[in-house]
């Protein structure tokens, strides 16, 4: 168990747009002190004013994290207003919908930097102060697509399962000092934030989630949670945890399936004509939003997160459970 929300700094990257929007909003509505890190400096400011006029408190930090220095001075302007950071929010990041061939060398390295060096960035501005406490939780935002690769956004689930390859070693290493610091991986599902329109696009089209599509308030969620409730993992929408079922049973079939037909090519893309601004190399433009625009298809809710993800002990008796089911089938149909 963490400290409660109410006692906690919170800093959070990506915090203007989808998920890290939510996910400030909701921390701040708990009684943290929130950090916001973003590029955009008037939709920084847009959310703070959004947190104090809700009676909460918010400190907006310009931050790119793809530059080490300007991480180092997230945590550093966090630790002078506030002495302390509890929790570290990697959330920030990129993508693009194009073939590698078509993907170009400056764009693979700028999301490999966004997403997955700028998780390590936030890692390492953050453990000193953590290290000399010996307390405190990092919480890294991968994705499903990090435990399965899908065609046309080859770069961002590279980068993903880089996060995740990351906070595997990296808890390991914890462990092995017996730190109290903890370290939980969130993969979600798609989820209907604006990345969608703010990805590059060289499909000739807009892209779009896969789905199922979740909302980002479930996302939102289960970071609070972990703030409070470390985990060592948490699958936010059950397709997530579905891929990765499938990626273990038979990574071939899955290939198989995701290409039959163009299945995998099809379902992220729209009719639309993809947008004439993005955010690869730049900040978004246009006010922060919570919310794409897929709403009509996205869950408002995830039973399997909620009733299971959250929940280990009851994980541990449904696989259990099923277990003991299927030697009962077995040593049955053995005697018949």
């Amino acid at each position: 168990m963490a400290r409660k929300l109410s006692e906690q700094v919170v800093v959070i990257t990506g915090a203007t747009s989808g998920i890290g929007r939510e996910t400030a909003l909701q921390m701040a509505a708990r009684g943290a002190k929130v950090v916001l890190a973003a590029r955009n400096a008037e939709n920084l400011r847009a959310v703070a004013q959004e947190i104090k006029a809700a009676g909460g408190e918010a400190l907006p930090v310009v931050t790119d994290v793809a530059e080490w220095s300007q991480v180092e001075h997230l945590a550093q302007t966090a630790l002078e207003r506030y002495g302390q950071i509890d929790t570290w929010v990697n959330n920030a990041g990129i993508s693009e919908y194009a073939t590698v061939e078509d993907t170009s060398l400056a764009e693979i390295e700028r999301i490999i930097q966004v997403n997955l060096l700028g998780q390590i960035y936030g890692i390492k501005a953050v453990l000193p102060h953590l290290k000399s406490r010996n307390e405190g939780t990092i919480i890294n935002v991968a994705s499903g697509l990090g435990e399965r690769a899908v065609p046309l956004q080859v770069t961002y689930c590279a980068s993903k399962s880089g996060v995740k390859g990351f906070t595997e070693g990296f808890r390991m290493e914890l462990a092995r000092q017996k730190s109290n610091i903890k370290i939980t991986l969130i993969l979600p599902s798609s989820i209907n934030t604006p990345l969608f329109r703010h990805a590059r696009s060289k499909m000739g089209v807009k892209p779009m989630p896969v789905p199922l599509v979740y909302q980002p308030e479930i996302v939102a969620r289960a970071i609070v949670f972990a703030a409070e409730n470390p985990r060592r993992d948490i699958y936010v929408g059950s397709v997530g945890k579905l891929l990765a079922w499938l990626e273990r049973l038979s990574p071939a079939f899955l290939d198989w399936l995701m290409v039959q037909n163009g299945t995998l090519f099809k379902l992220q893309q729209t009719d639309e004509p993809p947008v004439e601004t993005d955010n690869m190399f730049e900040p978004s433009v246009g006010p922060g939003r919570t919310h794409g625009e897929f709403g009509k298809q996205s869950l408002p809710i995830s039973p399997y997160t909620s009733l299971l993800e959250l929940h280990p002990n009851r994980k541990r008796l449904l696989l259990a459970g099923t277990i003991a089911g299927v030697v009962a089938l077995v040593r049955r149909s053995g005697h018949s």
